[in-house]
C-alpha cells in the first residue's frame, strides 16, 4: 500500500554540509552565483537539434540567479544582477533568516547570465579578488568555462569540479551510459556519439514505433524541455535522423572529427516524476539529502511536492541508486550537488534514472524550507505564479495583495506562501508593452494537507490575477 514518506531533515544545515563537501571545512565562506540554464555554455559547439535561441536566455530566467541568495549564510557571499527589493529582504529577515552579503553588478544586461555580468564589471572583480585573499571561493548553480574564467580572474578558487568534468558528467550519454553499466533499469533506448551509433539507435527506434510505441530524442545538453523531440511516425524519425547528421557534419566542419551527442529512447508511460539529491564529498563521501514529487506541464518544471507520495521500498531503491552514482562520479572525478530525475510507472514500477544534473537543482534552493519553516508533517509544493503586471510591481505591494497569505513567521503549524525568489517578477519590466510584461513569483506553499495547499494555491492566483488586472 502506497504511503506518503517523510524525509527527515540532516543534523547538519545544507549549506554547512555542501561546505564539507566542496571544501572539506564547513567555516569555509562561499561566494554563490545562480547562473541558471548553464546547459546552455556546455552545449556550446556541441552537434544538437536544432533550437531557437538556445543561448540567447530570457530576462526572467536570468533573474532567477536570485534563488542562490537563500544558500548562504551571514558568512558568505551572492552575486545577483540587481539589488534586492528593500521588502523583500525586510520580509527575509523578518522570517529569521540570516542572509550572506550582496554584490551588484553594474550595468547588468538581462540577456547575460550573473557570471558574464560579473566578467563585464571591473570594481566587482576588484571586491571578489579581495575575499578569495580573505579564503573565500567560488560555487555556482553549474561550472562552465565562464565561472571558470571568472575564478582564474578574480584569483577565487572554485569549490567545485573544472568545468570539462561538469559538463562531461551532465551529458545524457553520460547518464545513459552509466546507468547502463550500473544495471540500473531504464527504458530501452541507446546512447550516440557517432553517426554509426546513431544509425544503429534509429533503426532500433524504428522497431518501436513499427510495434505501436513512440520514441524520444534528446540533446545531450538540453534544459527545461529544449532539446527533446517525441515521434510517432517513421517520416519524422527519418526527418530528424538527416537533420542530426547535417549538424554533426557541420560541427565538425572540414577535416574535423565528426560526432553527435544524442540519447534516443523508447517513450514509456508514468505515473509520476521525481527528483532526488543527494552530494558528493571531494573524499568521495555520499549524503543522500531528499527525494521529491516533481509537478510538470507539457514537459517543463513547474515545481515539487514534499513530501514524495513513496513507498518505503520505493524510497531505499531511490537512496541505493544514489549510493552507486555517487560512488561512480566521485571516481570520475565529480564532487558537490547531484540531482536525478526519476520516474514511477502506472503500476509503481520505478525507473531510477532519467537523467543526472551534476549541479544545483531547483529542489536544492529550497533547503531552507526543510530547515526550519516546515514541519515533518506539513505538505511543503515549490512552485511559480505567472504575472502580467503593467508596471513593476514592489514586493510591499505585493504583501499588502497576499495579506494573511504568506507565511511571515516560524512557528508549530506553519502556514502560507514562503517566497523564494521576487527578481523573477520584474525582471521584463523594461520590456512592458500596452499589455504589460510577463514575470514569475517564486515559492513554496506550505499547509497541512494537499487540499489545504490546493485553497492556499487558488486563492493566491485569483488574488494575483484581480491585482494585475488592476493596475
Amino acid at each position: 500500500m502506497t504511503r506518503s514518506t517523510q524525509m527527515q531533515p540532516p543534523p547538519a544545515g545544507f549549506t554547512t554540509r555542501l561546505k564539507r563537501a566542496v571544501t572539506s571545512a564547513a567555516d569555509t565562506p562561499l561566494v554563490f552565483l545562480g547562473n541558471f540554464e548553464v546547459e546552455n555554455q556546455w552545449a556550446l559547439g556541441e552537434p544538437a537539434l536544432p533550437r531557437v535561441g538556445a543561448h540567447a536566455g530570457s530576462a526572467v530566467v536570468n533573474r532567477m540567479d536570485e534563488f542562490a541568495l537563500l544558500l548562504g549564510g551571514k558568512d558568505d557571499h551572492v552575486v545577483l544582477k540587481t539589488p534586492l527589493d528593500d521588502g523583500y529582504r525586510g520580509y527575509l529577515e523578518g522570517l529569521g533568516l540570516a542572509l550572506p552579503t550582496v554584490h551588484v553588478v553594474a550595468g547588468q544586461d538581462p540577456r547575460r547570465t550573473v557570471s558574464e555580468d560579473a566578467l563585464a564589471d571591473p570594481e566587482l572583480l576588484r571586491t571578489l579578488s579581495a575575499l578569495a585573499a580573505d579564503g573565500a571561493r567560488l560555487t555556482a548553480h553549474g561550472i562552465s568555462t565562464v565561472e571558470e574564467e571568472l575564478a582564474a580572474r578574480t584569483g577565487l578558487a572554485l569549490a567545485a569540479p573544472d568545468a570539462a568534468t561538469c559538463k562531461w558528467v551532465n551529458s545524457k550519454v553520460y547518464s545513459r551510459r552509466l546507468s547502463d553499466e550500473l544495471g540500473i533499469r531504464q527504458a530501452r533506448g541507446w546512447a550516440c556519439e557517432t553517426l554509426d551509433e546513431l544509425a544503429d539507435a534509429v533503426a532500433g527506434a524504428g522497431e518501436l514505433l513499427a510495434a505501436g510505441r513512440k520514441v524520444v530524442v534528446k540533446d545531450a545538453f538540453g534544459v527545461s524541455g529544449k532539446g527533446i523531440v517525441v515521434l510517432d511516425s517513421d517520416k519524422r524519425l527519418a526527418r530528424l535522423h538527416r537533420m542530426a547528421v547535417t549538424q554533426a557534419e557541420r560541427a565538425a566542419g572540414e577535416g574535423g572529427t565528426v560526432r553527435t551527442a544524442l540519447v534516443i529512447e523508447e517513450w514509456v508511460a508514468k505515473r509520476a516524476d521525481l527528483n532526488y539529491q543527494f552530494t558528493v564529498g571531494r573524499g568521495g563521501s555520499v549524503h543522500f539529502d531528499f527525494v521529491k514529487e516533481l509537478l510538470t506541464e507539457n514537459g517543463v518544471h513547474k515545481g515539487h511536492r514534499m513530501p514524495a507520495r513513496l513507498t518505503e521500498r520505493q524510497v531505499a531503491e531511490i537512496a541505493a541508486t544514489a549510493d552507486l552514482l555517487g560512488e561512480r562520479l566521485a571516481a570520475d572525478g565529480y564532487f558537490g550537488v547531484v540531482g536525478v530525475d526519476a520516474m514511477i510507472e502506472p503500476d509503481d514500477g520505478l525507473y531510477p534514472v532519467v537523467e543526472i544534473n551534476a549541479r544545483n537543482n531547483m529542489s536544492t534552493y529550497q533547503a531552507v524550507v526543510h530547515e526550519g519553516l516546515a514541519g515533518p508533517e506539513e505538505v511543503a509544493v515549490a512552485r511559480h505564479f505567472t504575472l502580467r503586471p503593467k508596471r513593476a510591481l514592489p514586493f510591499a505591494e505585493l504583501r499588502e495583495v497576499l495579506d494573511g497569505l504568506l507565511l511571515t513567521e516560524r512557528g508549530p503549524r506553519p502556514r502560507g506562501l514562503f517566497v523564494n525568489n521576487y527578481a523573477t517578477v520584474n525582471a521584463a519590466a523594461a520590456d512592458a508593452g500596452a499589455d504589460g510584461f510577463e514575470g514569475r513569483l517564486y515559492g513554496v506553499l506550505v499547509a497541512a494537507s494537499d487540499a489545504e495547499v490546493a485553497a492556499l494555491d487558488t486563492d493566491i492566483t485569483r488574488r494575483l490575477a484581480a491585482h494585475t488586472d488592476r493596475s
